[in-house]
This record gives structure tokens, C-alpha cells and sequence, in this order.
């Protein structure tokens, strides 16, 4: 992986840490941000050696969405091809997020608005301080909900009639709400901590079997029931040749813990 010019990145071990590294303006996104956070979880899919990612921001705040300055300004001034180009772009993002092989864990503390509410959206897992404020706040600047894949995967994890609530109003989402409405799937007075340790235990798992799990928690919402059975028989049965599945087996009849190595 090449070293990012727009965020923060390291590997420790097998996880691999994205810091969104704006902290005096709350870590917001700018067009080139946006272009290489999108290039570099397509890169995650040709990284074997990273089993997990989290991504966080510095200073006590998440993400506070697209730059009023840098992005929103100019947008204003742009033609419509343009603006399509952009708005694709920032969906390739979403896109590149579903479809990277690794699991992903938003550790997420204060300011969490607009892209950078999506960004947590779009991750598998989301811990967060009692201090995060969550908001699709599109609607405060003239726009739809319908931002990044916001109206697809918010009702489907927190329920349609509490998502429109939110896309409408662009109101806040107190950590409270977020937990209790399943956003986030825990608090934490250090949701980084919580984050790296999580995600450790998941690098040291099966990983082949967790891109199979996430591959098919994406792919399943377009799908009816009898197709989604079809479709986890035939990637459970793939799943059943590789050497982690034996190795499990012969852990298991020597009564000792199996040690994957994601093969």
C-alpha cells in the first residue's frame, strides 16, 4: 500500500488504522480525500496481510463531512456533469467500502456529520463515546437524505420510520439513541481501544470466512429468502475446502483452540 497524502495509516500487526488527520476543523473531507479514501479500500481487496481496518479521526471528533469551504462552495459553481461526477465519486467511496474483503470498525467519539456519518454507516462495526453526535444533516444545506447510499442502508439498520426521521430533520442522534436503535453496536469511554481490540480478535479468526460473511451480508439485502439459502449453501460449502475449516476440525478433536492463518 502506498502512504497516503490526505490521512493517516499504519498497520499494526494485521489490523490496519485510518486516521482522518484534520483535528482543527473536525476532520473534514475534501475532494482528494474522498478520491484516495475511495482508491485505497480498493486497494484493501490486494492487501492480504491487513485482515481488519479501522478508521477513526484525530482530536476527539469522527468526521464532520464534506469541507463548507473546499467542497461545498464549489459545488455550487459547478455544471451538472460535474456535480454528477462528484456525487458518483463520493458513492464509489460507500462502494469500495462494502466490497473490500475486510471487516471494518468505525471508532467514532464527538462530531460524526454528514460524509463522515455515511462513513460510519458504511462500516461493519460501530463503537462510540458517550460523547458522539450523529447526523445526516444533508437536508440543513437544500439537500436530499438520498446521500452515499444513506436511504438503503440506514433503514436497514436502525429501522425506516427512525431513519426518515433522521434524513428529514437532519437532527442529531445522541450515542444513546445510536445504541439503543442498534447504529452503534456498543459504547465505550475509549472506543478505540475497543475498536483495536476487536479487531485483533477478528484478524486472529478465520478471515477468508469473515470476507464470506460480509460478501453475503452485502449482497443478501437484494435477495429473497430461498435465493439467500441458495446462495450461503454454495459459500459455505467453498468455505468447508480451505485449511482453516481443517484445521478447526483437528483443533477441536485435540481439545485444543484452532489457530487460523485464513487459508
Amino acid at each position: 500500500m502506498n502512504e497516503p497524502k490526505h490521512f493517516r495509516w499504519r498497520v499494526d500487526g494485521k489490523v490496519g488504522v485510518i486516521t482522518l488527520d484534520r483535528p482543527e476543523k473536525k476532520n473534514p473531507l475534501t475532494f482528494d480525500s474522498y478520491a484516495e479514501l475511495r482508491d485505497f479500500f480498493i486497494a484493501l481487496n490486494d492487501d492480504p496481510a491487513v485482515k481488519v481496518v479501522v478508521i477513526r479521526g484525530e482530536g476527539q471528533n469522527f468526521c464532520s463531512g464534506g469541507d463548507v469551504h473546499e467542497i461545498i462552495g464549489p459545488l455550487t459553481k459547478m455544471a451538472p456533469p460535474q456535480l454528477l461526477e462528484f456525487t458518483r465519486m463520493t458513492g464509489d467511496l460507500v462502494k469500495a467500502m462494502r466490497r473490500c474483503p475486510q471487516p471494518i470498525i468505525a471508532a467514532v467519539e464527538g462530531v460524526c456529520a454528514g460524509a463522515g456519518a455515511i462513513l460510519a454507516m458504511a462500516s461493519d462495526l460501530r463503537y462510540a463515546a458517550p460523547s458522539a453526535k450523529t447526523a445526516f444533516l444533508f437536508v440543513r444545506v437544500g439537500l436530499a437524505g438520498c446521500d452515499m447510499g444513506a436511504c438503503a442502508m440506514l433503514p436497514r439498520i436502525i429501522g425506516q420510520g427512525r431513519a426518515a426521521e433522521l434524513l428529514y430533520t437532519g437532527r442529531t442522534m445522541t450515542a444513546e439513541e445510536g445504541f439503543a436503535w442498534g447504529f452503534f453496536n456498543r459504547l465505550a469511554e475509549d472506543p478505540l481501544k475497543l475498536s483495536l481490540e476487536t479487531a485483533t480478535a477478528l484478524a486472529a479468526g478465520p478471515t477468508a470466512a469473515h470476507a464470506v460473511t460480509k460478501k453475503m451480508l452485502h449482497e443478501e439485502w437484494q435477495a429473497g429468502i430461498d435465493q439467500a439459502i441458495d446462495m450461503e449453501a454454495v459459500a459455505q460449502a467453498e468455505l468447508m475446502r480451505t485449511s482453516d475449516f481443517r484445521r478447526a476440525y483437528e483443533a477441536f478433536a485435540a481439545k485444543k483452540k484452532p489457530v487460523f492463518e485464513g487459508d
